[in-house]
């Protein structure tokens, strides 16, 4: 099962860059590694650890918000492979306690059934601040009530993040979801960088699409911005597609933040030509990478995660190796998954893919089965 040698000219393990190796493969986990040996297959390229998006509302025409089922699960999953995403979470926007009840079953049936690469499920909301709610629908955003923490205290669904507004969840509600083995993230919201710092010492870990529906950084008042840019300890994610944040921007933030972590806030048009979709009565519209609703807000991103590890070299002016580590081991170390995902090390999962010299992906394995075709 899944058992296998490769030769690689190149390879990355997440520190370091190693050449002419043979990569040993055995019931989808890296058994060996070592200098050219015989093997099945001789590869060019360079094998680097696959990337993991954690915030994934759709791809391949679905949207998980309007379908969560297994069948939406795979068809978005797959659209997203293709760009080198080897694990993600199915991430459910602002929604009724029905809907968020639809897919967290949709997300444990695939994890049951070893759906390739979903790792758990993201709630985005819906407990967040009405003035930073962006394309989130209003009159869904609430408190978070015994219902909502009833699904996010489930045992079945692997790694659960949460988003929420500090300003609307108190501090002792944060540990309690901490406690419980929840990763909560902050974002949406327009809380004071007191209030934010009160959540970062109750457990919060993470910043949802850092800089994008969140109380900016200002000389009297450094808002969740600021308090997200000082703190050494949590994880911030980044959406590197040159519109919703200024790459000198993202370029400071990297200075200063050193657990930065590329995310996509994918939505339906990835992986597909659609030029339009529905999002809760409104249409939502695609010109290049830009998502538009009626009122002309950005509604997520038609961004995929290869393309953003190719933008951050460029925007952020750091080396391909370190891009791909904003993209593997920095989400896996978010999600506590650091030891089976984003490196190449012996014991390992054989999550990885092959890139030419021109950064394109050729091969995608997950857990050591070949995904490419």
């Amino acid at each position: 099962m899944n058992n296998f040698r490769l030769n690689v000219a190149e390879l990355f393990d997440g520190e370091k860059l190693l050449l002419d190796q043979t990569i040993v493969i055995e019931d989808g986990r890296i058994r060996q590694i070592e200098k050219n040996r015989s093997a099945d297959t001789n590869l060019q390229g360079m094998l680097v650890p696959g990337y993991i998006d954690v915030q994934v509302n759709g791809g391949g025409g679905y949207l998980f918000n309007q379908a969560p089922t297994l069948k939406s699960i795979e068809k978005i999953g797959r659209a997203h492979q293709q760009f080198g995403t080897t694990g993600w979470l199915p991430t459910l926007v602002t929604d009724s306690i029905e809907q968020m009840h639809k897919a967290a079953n949709a997300v444990a049936k695939a994890i049951r059934e070893k759906i390739p690469g979903v790792l758990g499920i993201h709630f985005e909301g819906p407990f967040l601040s009405v003035e930073k709610k962006g394309v989130h629908c209003e009159s869904l955003i609430r408190e978070i009530s015994e219902a909502e923490i009833e699904i996010l205290s489930r045992k079945d669904l692997g790694k659960i993040v949460v988003t929420l507004a500090p300003e609307n969840s108190s501090a002792d509600q944060i540990k309690e979801l901490v406690d419980k083995g929840v990763i909560v993230c902050l974002g949406h919201s327009n809380a004071s960088f007191e209030q934010t710092n009160q959540a970062l010492a109750a457990g919060a870990t993470g910043f949802t699409h850092l800089f994008n529906a969140m109380s900016p950084f200002t000389s009297r008042e450094p808002g969740v911005v600021g308090a997200a840019l000082l703190d050494d300890n949590s994880y911030a994610g980044l959406i590197l597609d040159g519109i919703h944040v200024h790459p000198d921007s993202a370029r400071l933030a990297h200075k200063l933040k050193q657990k930065i972590m590329l995310v996509t806030d994918a939505m339906p048009p990835v992986g597909s030509d659609q030029t339009s979709f529905e999002f809760f009565g409104d249409s939502i519209k695609r010109e290049g990478l830009r998502l538009t609703d009626s009122n002309g807000r950005l509604a997520g991103s038609a961004l995929d995660m290869n393309t953003a590890v190719n933008n951050a070299v460029k925007m952020l002016a750091i080396d391909k190796t370190e891009a791909i580590n904003l993209a593997s081991t920095n989400p896996a170390q978010f999600l506590g998954l650091s030891k089976d995902y984003g490196n190449l090390k012996v014991g390992a999962k054989a999550s990885m893919l092959l890139l030419d010299k021109r950064g394109t992906i050729s091969d995608v394995w997950i857990d050591g089965k070949r995904h490419s075709d």
